[in-house]
Protein backbone atom coordinates (compact mmCIF):
# COMPACT_ATOMS: atom_id res chain seq x y z
CA UNK A 1 0.00 0.00 0.00
CA UNK A 2 1.16 3.54 -0.82
CA UNK A 3 2.01 6.08 1.54
CA UNK A 4 1.68 9.79 1.44
CA UNK A 5 4.32 12.36 1.98
CA UNK A 6 2.17 14.27 4.33
CA UNK A 7 1.93 13.17 7.83
CA UNK A 8 1.84 14.17 11.69
CA UNK A 9 3.15 12.56 14.66
CA UNK A 10 3.57 13.06 18.30
CA UNK A 11 4.93 11.57 20.96
CA UNK A 12 6.30 12.27 24.55
CA UNK A 13 9.11 11.27 26.96
CA UNK A 14 8.92 11.70 30.54
CA UNK A 15 12.33 13.09 32.15
CA UNK A 16 13.31 13.48 35.80
CA UNK A 17 13.33 17.32 35.02
CA UNK A 18 10.02 17.52 33.30
CA UNK A 19 7.86 16.82 30.11
CA UNK A 20 9.68 16.74 26.53
CA UNK A 21 7.09 16.37 23.85
CA UNK A 22 8.50 15.10 20.07
CA UNK A 23 6.17 16.84 17.07
CA UNK A 24 6.89 15.91 13.60
CA UNK A 25 5.41 17.19 10.67
CA UNK A 26 6.61 16.09 7.14
CA UNK A 27 5.41 17.66 3.72
CA UNK A 28 5.95 16.65 -0.32
CA UNK A 29 9.39 17.13 -0.86
CA UNK A 30 11.64 15.70 -4.19
CA UNK A 31 14.53 14.46 -1.09
CA UNK A 32 14.24 14.25 2.59
CA UNK A 33 14.85 17.60 3.55
CA UNK A 34 14.49 17.88 7.43
CA UNK A 35 14.84 20.95 9.77
CA UNK A 36 15.19 20.24 13.26
CA UNK A 37 13.38 23.61 15.05
CA UNK A 38 15.14 23.43 18.29
CA UNK A 39 17.95 23.57 20.61
CA UNK A 40 16.86 20.83 22.99
CA UNK A 41 18.40 17.92 21.09
CA UNK A 42 22.57 17.33 21.66
CA UNK A 43 24.34 18.28 19.30
CA UNK A 44 25.96 14.85 19.26
CA UNK A 45 22.54 13.28 18.77
CA UNK A 46 21.45 15.28 15.96
CA UNK A 47 23.21 13.18 12.72
CA UNK A 48 21.66 9.83 14.93
CA UNK A 49 18.37 11.15 14.81
CA UNK A 50 18.49 12.64 11.01
CA UNK A 51 19.63 9.16 9.72
CA UNK A 52 16.37 7.52 11.88
CA UNK A 53 14.32 9.97 10.43
CA UNK A 54 15.69 9.07 6.65
CA UNK A 55 15.30 5.69 7.28
CA UNK A 56 12.03 5.68 8.20
CA UNK A 57 10.21 8.63 6.48
CA UNK A 58 12.71 8.15 3.05
CA UNK A 59 11.12 11.14 1.43
CA UNK A 60 9.23 14.93 2.67
CA UNK A 61 9.92 18.31 3.93
CA UNK A 62 9.74 17.15 7.76
CA UNK A 63 10.17 19.58 10.65
CA UNK A 64 11.11 18.68 14.12
CA UNK A 65 9.97 20.24 16.69
CA UNK A 66 11.11 19.62 20.45
CA UNK A 67 9.17 21.15 23.45
CA UNK A 68 9.69 21.02 26.96
CA UNK A 69 7.43 21.61 30.31
CA UNK A 70 9.83 21.73 33.44
CA UNK A 71 8.63 20.32 36.87
CA UNK A 72 8.37 22.27 39.68
CA UNK A 73 11.40 21.50 41.13
CA UNK A 74 13.52 21.87 38.09
CA UNK A 75 11.02 25.10 36.85
CA UNK A 76 12.86 26.95 39.42
CA UNK A 77 14.25 30.39 38.31
CA UNK A 78 18.41 29.61 38.68
CA UNK A 79 20.40 32.68 39.29
CA UNK A 80 23.56 33.51 37.45
CA UNK A 81 26.05 34.17 40.00
CA UNK A 82 29.06 35.18 38.20
CA UNK A 83 26.81 38.08 36.79
CA UNK A 84 25.66 39.20 40.05
CA UNK A 85 29.34 39.65 40.79
CA UNK A 86 30.34 41.83 37.85
CA UNK A 87 27.77 43.72 38.25
CA UNK A 88 28.55 44.30 41.52
CA UNK A 89 31.82 45.15 40.85
CA UNK A 90 30.69 48.11 38.36
CA UNK A 91 28.21 49.47 40.82
CA UNK A 92 30.60 49.76 43.85
CA UNK A 93 32.84 51.79 41.34
CA UNK A 94 30.35 53.81 40.26
CA UNK A 95 29.12 54.33 43.96
CA UNK A 96 32.78 55.92 44.53
CA UNK A 97 31.87 58.62 42.29
CA UNK A 98 28.50 59.48 43.73
CA UNK A 99 27.49 61.53 46.80
CA UNK A 100 26.75 59.19 49.30
CA UNK A 101 23.09 60.28 50.10
CA UNK A 102 21.91 59.11 46.65
CA UNK A 103 23.19 55.84 46.79
CA UNK A 104 21.89 52.84 48.19
CA UNK A 105 23.92 51.11 51.12
CA UNK A 106 22.96 48.13 49.51
CA UNK A 107 22.94 47.11 45.99
CA UNK A 108 22.24 43.27 45.64
CA UNK A 109 18.38 43.96 45.95
CA UNK A 110 18.62 46.28 43.33
CA UNK A 111 20.94 44.07 40.93
CA UNK A 112 18.31 41.29 41.45
CA UNK A 113 15.80 42.73 39.65
CA UNK A 114 17.62 43.20 36.19
CA UNK A 115 15.98 40.68 33.89
CA UNK A 116 19.02 38.97 32.64
CA UNK A 117 20.25 37.83 36.12
CA UNK A 118 17.66 34.82 36.57
CA UNK A 119 16.72 32.38 34.14
CA UNK A 120 15.27 28.85 33.55
CA UNK A 121 17.93 26.34 32.78
CA UNK A 122 15.96 24.86 29.77
CA UNK A 123 19.69 23.78 27.67
CA UNK A 124 21.33 20.30 28.62
CA UNK A 125 18.02 18.75 29.77
CA UNK A 126 18.41 15.29 28.32
CA UNK A 127 21.01 13.76 29.72
CA UNK A 128 23.14 10.78 28.38
CA UNK A 129 21.00 8.76 31.17
CA UNK A 130 18.24 10.42 29.55
CA UNK A 131 18.65 9.34 25.89
CA UNK A 132 17.09 5.68 25.99
CA UNK A 133 13.47 7.32 27.03
CA UNK A 134 14.25 10.35 24.49
CA UNK A 135 14.75 7.60 21.51
CA UNK A 136 11.97 5.83 22.11
CA UNK A 137 9.90 8.70 22.03
CA UNK A 138 11.16 9.69 18.76
CA UNK A 139 10.39 6.02 17.64
CA UNK A 140 7.22 6.52 19.20
CA UNK A 141 6.72 10.13 17.23
CA UNK A 142 8.37 8.01 13.65
CA UNK A 143 5.44 5.16 14.14
CA UNK A 144 2.56 8.23 14.50
CA UNK A 145 3.48 9.90 11.67
CA UNK A 146 4.29 6.48 9.79
CA UNK A 147 0.36 5.20 10.67
CA UNK A 148 -0.70 9.13 9.40
CA UNK A 149 0.64 8.80 6.54
CA UNK A 150 -0.28 4.98 5.60
CA UNK A 151 -4.11 6.35 6.44
CA UNK A 152 -3.64 9.31 3.72
CA UNK A 153 -1.90 6.91 1.05
CA UNK A 154 -4.93 4.82 1.11
CA UNK A 155 -7.21 7.98 0.38
CA UNK A 156 -4.51 8.46 -2.61
CA UNK A 157 -4.78 5.26 -3.98
CA UNK A 158 -8.37 4.86 -4.03
CA UNK A 159 -8.73 8.42 -5.76
CA UNK A 160 -5.43 7.90 -8.51
CA UNK A 161 -6.04 4.28 -9.59
CA UNK A 162 -10.22 5.47 -9.97
CA UNK A 163 -9.39 7.53 -12.14
CA UNK A 164 -6.25 6.03 -14.30
CA UNK A 165 -8.92 3.33 -14.76
CA UNK A 166 -11.51 6.36 -15.98
CA UNK A 167 -8.66 7.04 -18.30
CA UNK A 168 -9.01 3.06 -19.63
CA UNK A 169 -12.99 3.60 -19.89
CA UNK A 170 -12.36 6.57 -22.30
CA UNK A 171 -9.99 5.20 -24.39
CA UNK A 172 -12.41 2.50 -25.25
CA UNK A 173 -14.59 5.70 -26.19
CA UNK A 174 -12.09 6.48 -28.43
CA UNK A 175 -12.08 2.66 -30.32
CA UNK A 176 -15.69 2.32 -30.43
CA UNK A 177 -15.34 5.84 -32.66
CA UNK A 178 -12.35 5.15 -34.52
CA UNK A 179 -13.98 3.18 -38.13
CA UNK A 180 -16.88 5.93 -38.15
CA UNK A 181 -13.48 8.45 -38.01
CA UNK A 182 -11.70 6.82 -40.72
CA UNK A 183 -14.65 6.80 -42.94
CA UNK A 184 -15.53 10.02 -42.52
CA UNK A 185 -11.90 11.10 -43.67
CA UNK A 186 -12.76 9.08 -46.60
CA UNK A 187 -16.17 10.39 -47.37
CA UNK A 188 -14.74 14.10 -46.60
CA UNK A 189 -11.82 13.68 -49.48
CA UNK A 190 -14.32 12.22 -51.79
CA UNK A 191 -16.63 15.26 -51.20
CA UNK A 192 -14.19 17.42 -51.91
CA UNK A 193 -12.62 15.76 -54.99
CA UNK A 194 -16.34 15.84 -56.62
CA UNK A 195 -16.85 20.03 -55.56
CA UNK A 196 -13.67 20.26 -57.28
CA UNK A 197 -14.12 18.29 -60.24
CA UNK A 198 -11.54 16.34 -59.85
CA UNK A 199 -11.49 12.69 -61.12
CA UNK A 200 -9.89 10.12 -59.10
CA UNK A 201 -8.82 7.00 -60.30
CA UNK A 202 -9.95 4.53 -58.25
CA UNK A 203 -6.33 2.52 -57.88
CA UNK A 204 -4.36 5.61 -57.09
CA UNK A 205 -7.42 6.94 -55.02
CA UNK A 206 -6.67 4.24 -53.08
CA UNK A 207 -2.84 3.98 -52.46
CA UNK A 208 -3.11 7.72 -51.45
CA UNK A 209 -5.97 6.64 -48.96
CA UNK A 210 -4.04 4.39 -47.61
CA UNK A 211 -0.79 6.50 -46.98
CA UNK A 212 -3.40 9.34 -46.13
CA UNK A 213 -4.80 7.14 -43.01
CA UNK A 214 -1.83 5.95 -41.90
CA UNK A 215 -1.24 8.99 -40.76
CA UNK A 216 -4.29 9.97 -38.75
CA UNK A 217 -3.74 5.95 -37.70
CA UNK A 218 -4.25 5.95 -33.92
CA UNK A 219 -3.67 2.52 -33.08
CA UNK A 220 -0.39 2.35 -31.79
CA UNK A 221 -0.94 5.34 -29.46
CA UNK A 222 -3.78 3.78 -27.83
CA UNK A 223 -2.00 0.38 -27.45
CA UNK A 224 1.09 2.33 -26.15
CA UNK A 225 -2.67 4.11 -23.88
CA UNK A 226 -3.43 0.93 -22.67
CA UNK A 227 -0.24 -0.78 -21.63
CA UNK A 228 1.20 3.16 -19.55
CA UNK A 229 -1.87 2.54 -17.55
CA UNK A 230 -1.33 -1.09 -16.63
CA UNK A 231 2.31 -0.44 -16.14
CA UNK A 232 1.31 2.18 -13.71
CA UNK A 233 -1.61 0.48 -11.90
CA UNK A 234 1.25 -2.64 -11.48
CA UNK A 235 4.03 -0.09 -10.07
CA UNK A 236 1.31 1.46 -7.73
CA UNK A 237 0.41 -1.98 -6.32
CA UNK A 238 3.78 -3.62 -6.09
CA UNK A 239 6.25 -1.11 -5.31
CA UNK A 240 6.78 0.94 -1.42
CA UNK A 241 7.57 3.86 -2.50
CA UNK A 242 6.56 4.21 -6.10
CA UNK A 243 6.09 8.18 -6.41
CA UNK A 244 9.14 8.76 -8.33
CA UNK A 245 8.12 5.94 -11.12
CA UNK A 246 4.70 6.58 -11.24
CA UNK A 247 5.74 10.90 -12.35
CA UNK A 248 7.51 9.53 -15.21
CA UNK A 249 4.58 7.27 -16.70
CA UNK A 250 2.24 9.86 -16.17
CA UNK A 251 4.92 11.81 -18.86
CA UNK A 252 4.20 9.12 -21.09
CA UNK A 253 0.55 8.38 -20.62
CA UNK A 254 0.28 12.36 -21.45
CA UNK A 255 2.11 11.61 -24.48
CA UNK A 256 0.05 9.48 -25.90
CA UNK A 257 -3.27 11.39 -24.97
CA UNK A 258 -2.12 14.00 -26.55
CA UNK A 259 -0.83 12.46 -29.54
CA UNK A 260 -4.26 11.17 -29.69
CA UNK A 261 -5.93 14.17 -29.93
CA UNK A 262 -3.46 15.93 -32.51
CA UNK A 263 -4.73 13.15 -34.82
CA UNK A 264 -8.25 13.17 -34.06
CA UNK A 265 -10.16 14.99 -36.89
CA UNK A 266 -13.32 13.32 -34.64
CA UNK A 267 -15.37 15.76 -32.24
CA UNK A 268 -16.37 12.92 -29.96
CA UNK A 269 -12.81 11.28 -29.88
CA UNK A 270 -11.47 14.98 -28.73
CA UNK A 271 -14.44 15.09 -25.96
CA UNK A 272 -12.90 11.80 -24.66
CA UNK A 273 -9.72 13.57 -25.08
CA UNK A 274 -10.45 16.60 -23.30
CA UNK A 275 -11.83 14.39 -19.91
CA UNK A 276 -8.58 11.60 -20.56
CA UNK A 277 -6.10 15.07 -20.07
CA UNK A 278 -8.10 16.47 -16.97
CA UNK A 279 -7.82 12.55 -15.10
CA UNK A 280 -4.60 12.83 -15.89
CA UNK A 281 -4.08 16.34 -14.82
CA UNK A 282 -5.63 15.10 -11.05
CA UNK A 283 -3.39 12.09 -11.08
CA UNK A 284 -0.54 14.54 -11.74
CA UNK A 285 -1.19 16.88 -9.03
CA UNK A 286 -2.07 13.91 -6.63
CA UNK A 287 1.09 11.84 -7.56
CA UNK A 288 3.64 14.57 -6.25
CA UNK A 289 2.49 13.38 -2.72
CA UNK A 290 2.69 9.74 -2.80
CA UNK A 291 6.05 8.40 -1.34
Amino acid sequence: MIKSMTGYGKAEAALPSGKLTIEIRSLNSKNADISIKSQLLPKEKELEIRNKIAESLVRGSIDVFLGFEANSQAGAKIIDEELVKEYYKQLAQIRTSLPSSNVESDLLPSILRFPDILNSQTSNIIDEEDWPVVETAFDEALESIDEYRTKEGAALYKDITSRIRNILNLQKEVELHEPERLQTVKENIIKAAEECKIKLEPERFEQEMVFYLQKLDISEEQLRLRQHCKYFLDTIDSEPCPGKKLGFIIQEIGREINTTGSKANNADIQKAVVKMKDELEKIREQSLNIL
